[in-house]
């Protein structure tokens, strides 16, 4: 029997066949099961999602998971919204489904838990409005009260009149007075000219709501690929990114037969505090209008915060870092700085006037001397709706943890703010200059980027590329995306990748798409095949880098908070830390073969990069190498999977200074050597590692390997400020070991003491 195939469509959207019928709901009911096949992953989303909401709850996007092999996405889980604990809203909900892709391209449900820990709402709730019957045409009357006069009749912007078919204009205008009023309420059945004046509309009353709107979903006709709906929603809206908290707030318009539009889908409930009411500081440009206005390439979905060069702005933004935080800052930096010698802090000022803050402790700038080679910025928080954006600097550490390297409050989204960023935390971490940076694709920070650290690699966020990806590539069939996807993850060569890729945009006309041609031009920045190259730590390419503070710290945290979840998050994280070393230095691995190789690397890598390496020779048991050149002291080989033709890569070899390299890049991007790389030297009997491929940063003791050799790198004061983290960090291990039991305590301070008695 052939699995059914279910064609599931965006949450709370009624596919409408081309004849006008609308589908049958049979589908729409369907109860999730083992084995129900979808074309895509984003149809089985949409299918859960229109399944929770007739059930009465709601979805996140949970985990995903890809090929080892060519980095593809091979399964994701779609969860319930309360899954986890990390918000005080979830209640660790277990309900989920896991969609596995075929090598058909199918995506068939493959597990499935259907019990909640939680009570559920009503069927549909805040999901699916109630379309009501059309208002009488707004009267004459209701335009004199308008917050500013942008909204009027159609009819009255033509003749003065009225008009007989209440189809309303909005047009920017200039504005008149300070006397705001409130714009009237939208409902279903508000018709507008075009889609502009009703998106046009949408951001006034959520300016006088007090939110911000993205453009959301664009729907197609089958017949003629026009646009036949938009939807409007709450920049809230989705999970995508940190500060957005699936709000389901928006508006949908649908395409008349008469060319106007009309509201047809509206849920007005925010499941967030509104702000602020919010003000242009001046109009569109008229390339941002113009942009908007080319409705056959679709619009694409953005902040209001972004338009026109992120003018749209809160009330005195810029002044409360100066008038409201740093007061509180320089309290604390003045403590810190009395406890500890190495506490850095500097502030940007601009006519006298506080504006960006950075500041970094001893331990971080020590941290940094370890582990400062690959840096993410994360600037998540400085699109949040609060006053003041928070930004971090992280490292990963020898446990593959994250590491603080710097904390930031940005007074702006400039190339001249960034470069001021980066230009002092190069300052306070003793000129460290990092191979590669994670950092978002604005063009601010690539410039600020480029100017300051030249030689790094700059890396865009995946967060912002999937989010991108969904908002420009919405509007496209299923097999381009399909077709997109194995372009980006399974090119092996850069030929290869531009041969496909320029094949894929001559085959759905594509040529004149920008975007399109933006992410070309800079695909060194996300394609896996450019990036395999570049040093980052093994942090994976396609994944969500997590906040460093969590939901603890965001760019909605109260001041009066701030400092106290900063301090509390802060310490959590160094006490994972110290847990892992204590566990490195006190507890061995398993070894599993008798290779005298692995011997040596267990009592060099930390636990977490011994097992990445045990595992690499592990694999490399069931691949076979095969000499395929050889001249003087260079010799080449093919090292392939048993019994897989497609698995296999090229090692070559210089017997000069023992050194190797792969075409799968493994120790190039993440520090440790690949399992092909582990067969060639079995085959040479090669039976340790050579220095040159055990890399300091992830040995047990890197603190001390590393801060040895930044003698001769920095400053007396700045080295004495290293060696007090040091020794203080070397010291808390004893203590946390020692205060576990009278007879531990015991042993440290003898311990202790006959070390006391050698220094001295």
């Amino acid at each position: 029997m052939n699995p059914m195939v279910v064609n599931a469509f965006p949450v709370g959207i009624v596919h409408v066949i081309n004849s006008g019928n609308v589908e049958s709901e049979g589908d729409l009911r369907m109860e999730p099961s083992v084995g129900l096949e979808f074309n895509s992953s984003d149809e089985a989303r949409d299918f859960y999602g229109l399944y929770a909401m007739r059930v009465g709850f709601k979805i996140r996007t949970g985990q995903l998971y890809r090929s080892r092999r060519d980095g593809s996405v091979s399964s994701r889980r779609f969860v319930c919204s309360k899954e986890g604990f990390q918000l005080n809203s979830r209640t660790g909900c277990p309900a989920f489904i896991r969609v596995q892709r075929r090598d058909s391209g199918k995506w068939v449900i493959d597990q499935i838990q259907k019990d909640h820990n939680h009570e559920l709402g009503l069927e549909g709730e805040n999901n699916s409005p109630v379309l009501q019957q059309k208002p009488p045409v707004a009267p004459k009357s209701l335009v004199e009260v308008l917050r500013r006069p942008k909204v009027k009749l159609l009819g009255q912007i033509e003749n003065g009149g009225s008009s007989p078919s209440g189809i309303i204009n909005f047009k920017r205008q200039k504005r008149g007075g300070d006397g705001r009023q409130p714009l009237p309420e939208p409902y279903t059945g508000l018709e507008f000219n075009t889609a502009n004046e009703a998106y046009e509309y949408y951001q006034s009353y959520a300016e006088s709501v007090g939110f911000q709107v993205r453009i959301g979903q664009l729907f197609r006709s089958k017949n003629d690929g026009s646009i036949t709906s938009r939807r409007f929603v709450c920049s809230k809206e989705g999970f995508q990114h940190p500060s957005r908290v699936g709000c389901g707030a928006f508006m949908r318009i649908k395409k008349k037969d008469s060319g106007s539009w009309m509201v047809d889908r509206l849920n007005k409930d925010h499941n967030h505090d509104l702000g602020e009411q919010t003000v242009y500081v001046n109009k569109f440009s008229t390339a941002s209008k113009k942009f908007i206005e080319e409705e056959t390439n679709g619009m694409v979905s953005m902040d209001l915060g972004e338009m026109n060069t992120g003018k749209l702005i809160k009330r005195s933004r810029e002044s409360k870092i100066g008038t409201d935080w740093y007061p509180v800052l320089l309290e604390y930096f003045q403590t810190r700085q009395a406890e500890d010698t190495g506490f850095f802090y500097s502030v940007e000022v601009d006519n006298g006037s506080c504006r960006s803050v950075f500041w970094a402790d001893g331990r971080s700038r020590y941290s940094c001397s370890q582990f400062g080679d690959v840096v993410i910025l994360d600037t998540s928080y400085r699109k949040s709706n609060y006053v003041v954006p928070f930004a971090t600097f992280v490292g990963v550490n020898h446990h593959k943890q994250p590491v603080l390297l710097g904390s930031a409050l940005i007074a702006n989204e400039s190339k001249e703010c960034f470069t001021w960023l980066f230009q002092t935390w190069f300052k306070a971490m003793s000129c460290c200059r990092p191979k590669s940076i994670i950092a978002d694709q604005d063009m601010a920070i690539q410039q600020a980027i480029t100017e300051v650290f030249p030689r790094a690699h700059h890396r865009f966020s995946s967060w912002q590329i999937r989010a991108k990806e969904r908002e420009n590539l919405r509007s496209m069939p299923i097999e381009f995306r399909y077709e997109y996807e194995k372009c980006i993850y399974e090119s092996q060569t850069t030929v290869e990748f531009n041969t496909t890729w320029n094949s894929l945009v001559n085959k759905y006309n594509l040529k004149g798409n920008a975007w399109l041609q933006q992410m070309y031009d800079k695909r060194e920045s996300w394609v896996p095949l450019y990036l395999r190259g570049k040093f980052f730590a093994g942090i994976p390419i396609g994944e969500t880098v997590e906040s460093f503070f969590g939901t603890q710290v965001n760019g909605q945290t109260p001041l009066r908070e701030f400092i106290p979840r900063y301090e509390q998050g802060l310490e959590q994280c160094r006490e994972d830390e110290r847990k892992e070393d204590f566990n490195s230095f006190n507890l061995q691995s398993f070894s599993q073969t008798k290779e005298a190789i692995e011997e040596q690397c267990r009592r060099l890598y930390t636990f977490t990069i011994f097992k990445i390496f045990q595992d690499e020779l592990l694999q490399s048991y069931r691949y076979i190498g095969i000499k395929t050149y050889e001249e003087g002291t260079i010799c080449r080989y093919l090292v392939r999977r048993s019994g897989n033709e497609n698995d296999k890569h090229a090692v070559t070899f210089s017997a000069v200074n023992l050194s190797v390299n792969c075409s799968c890049q493994m120790f190039e991007f993440e520090g440790v050597l690949c399992r092909h790389v582990l067969k060639v030297f079995k085959l040479l009997n090669i039976r340790e590692l050579p220095s040159q491929y055990i890399l300091p940063r992830w040995l047990r003791n890197a603190e001390y390997r590393i801060l040895c050799g930044a003698e001769s790198r920095v400053s007396s004061q700045e080295l004495k400020a290293f060696m007090t983290w040091s020794l203080r960090e070397t010291a808390c291990k004893y203590v946390e070991c020692g205060t576990t039991s009278v007879e531990k305590y015991k042993l440290a301070y003898e311990i202790m003491r006959e070390g006391g008695k050698r220094l001295y």
